[in-house]
């Protein structure tokens, strides 16, 4: 068995048959429906089922293909590591942080990284915590900001900081200079633009509303910070975001609130039992050694 005879397994699984996994790979059908006779011969046993229209893998294919799978991962995590610069004079470093991180966090982070460290390639990407996971788990990324818990048991949760919550508001908004603390029932007279559904930062949003019993007057969604960002810059209308991101650069005030804010554990994600690049441990040493910058 070839290595070769694995990629083209998982190609043929991913693309469920054998007509578009050929061309993925750039190979005839006939050769890739021949390496893939080999390996079920050299195993014993039939991997895929091509009595239906479509070819699935049977029981055995399943379970092997996903032993391939981490196999594949993990040659590629081995031929990182034969790349890996230990003075960091080289390198890259594939990096993902959750939407309302990139918004206050990436920028001062990747300043003093860069400074530290101007030979390393930077990948940066703005996900999801299931596209995170994702990443994470098939090794497309090195090291992630998120929140926890997470689901997936082979990720690595590393507490780095406290993330808070506040209300704030633009310079187009009565509020913007006011000194007053405000009580639920006048934040509930507030008219609000938040972030969708979909984010978890909504999610610890409409959880701090329920909890003191509020029914928050949403006006507006949007299914991305910087458009909220943009909304605040020119709409008299509050919003709830972290702390951080409520700056004078940004022309952004945050109210004084009777109830407590809401907080929630910010931490570095990384896959369990793999192989860490130098640049990676350089980053989590720097963030767990960062101080944030204040409100």
């Amino acid at each position: 068995m070839l290595l070769r005879h694995l990629r083209y397994l998982l190609a043929v699984a991913d693309h469920g048959g054998f007509t578009r996994a050929a061309e993925a790979l750039h190979v005839s059908q006939p050769t890739l429906s021949q390496q893939i006779r080999q390996l079920e011969e050299s195993l014993g046993v039939n991997l895929f089922d091509r009595t239906s229209r479509s070819v699935k893998p049977t029981d055995a294919g399943e379970a092997y293909i996903e032993c391939a799978r981490r196999v594949l991962v993990e040659l590629e995590a081995g031929k990182r590591a034969l790349h890996d610069v230990k003075d960091l004079s080289r390198g890259s470093l594939r990096l993902a942080m959750t939407p309302t991180f990139m918004a206050y966090l990436v920028g001062p982070l990747v300043r003093d990284y860069v400074v530290r460290f101007p030979g390393i390639r930077l990948q940066i990407f703005e996900l999801s915590m299931d596209d995170i996971e994702a990443g994470l788990a098939d090794d497309s990324l090195d090291i992630a900001i998120a929140f926890t818990p997470v689901r997936n048991p082979e990720i690595e949760c590393i507490p780095a900081f406290v993330e808070t919550l506040g209300i704030m508001v633009g310079r187009e908004h009565p509020l913007y200079d006011s000194t007053s603390v405000l009580t639920p029932r006048d934040i509930a007279q507030l008219d609000f633009a938040l972030l969708g559904p979909d984010f978890i930062t909504r999610l610890s949003i409409d959880e701090y509303f329920r909890q003191h019993g509020i029914t928050p007057k949403v006006q507006i969604e949007v299914n991305s910070v910087s458009t909220l960002l943009e909304v605040m810059r020119h709409a008299p209308i509050a919003t709830m975001l972290p702390e951080a991101i409520a700056t004078q650069d940004r022309a952004l005030c945050r109210l004084a609130v009777q109830s407590e804010a809401p907080q929630r554990g910010a931490a570095l994600l990384r896959r369990k039992n793999n192989y860490h690049s130098a640049a990676a441990v350089a980053f989590l040493e720097l963030v767990l050694s960062w101080e944030q910058p204040s409100p």
